[in-house]
């Protein structure tokens, strides 16, 4: 029996929400005008670091809203009648390490701290490590259609 923490419009935007994610994280690196791709109609946006790192905040903050969100939801009506599937925890581990390591990116800019550069460095590849994995995590569970989260607990 297929079991749905959130709405399909909570859904929505939490896809929505991981999409501009992504396609803001990969604008963080210059791939969108050294492949020219910024260079099409509407997409030149993309190129702009400044711009894009604002609305990947913007979004990031949408993300951490959305998990505290489920996170609640799940502790306070579904504990008890569902667990986390292997998939899910897995999923959720690579959610919290995503947001963790993106915090540290948040701190690392801002003026008053300084770091050297190795640090700078580290903390952006693991972001950006962690950050893949789960989207490769996710494609997986997506084609072996182990996607699911939940389980109720009458079906062990």
């Amino acid at each position: 029996m297929r079991h749905s923490l959130i709405s399909n419009k909570i859904s929505i935007v939490l896809k929505l929400t991981i999409f501009v994610l992504a396609l803001t994280g990969a604008a963080q690196m210059p791939i969108f005008k050294r492949y020219y791709i910024a260079d099409l109609p509407g997409l030149g946006w993309l190129s702009d670091f400044y711009l894009t790192n604002k609305i990947h905040y913007i979004f990031g903050a949408v993300l951490l809203f959305l998990l505290a969100y489920i996170f609640t939801l799940y502790l306070g009506v579904f504990s008890k009648t569902h667990c986390v599937t292997v998939s899910g925890k897995i999923k959720g581990l690579f959610f919290i390490l995503v947001c963790a390591t993106g915090i540290m990116r948040v701190i690392k800019n801002l003026n008053s701290v300084t770091l050297d550069p190795f640090t700078v460095m580290l903390i952006d590849w693991i972001h950006l490590g962690f950050a893949i994995l789960l989207g490769l995590i996710a494609a997986v569970t997506f084609i072996t259609g182990k996607k699911r989260y939940l389980k109720s607990l009458k079906d062990h």
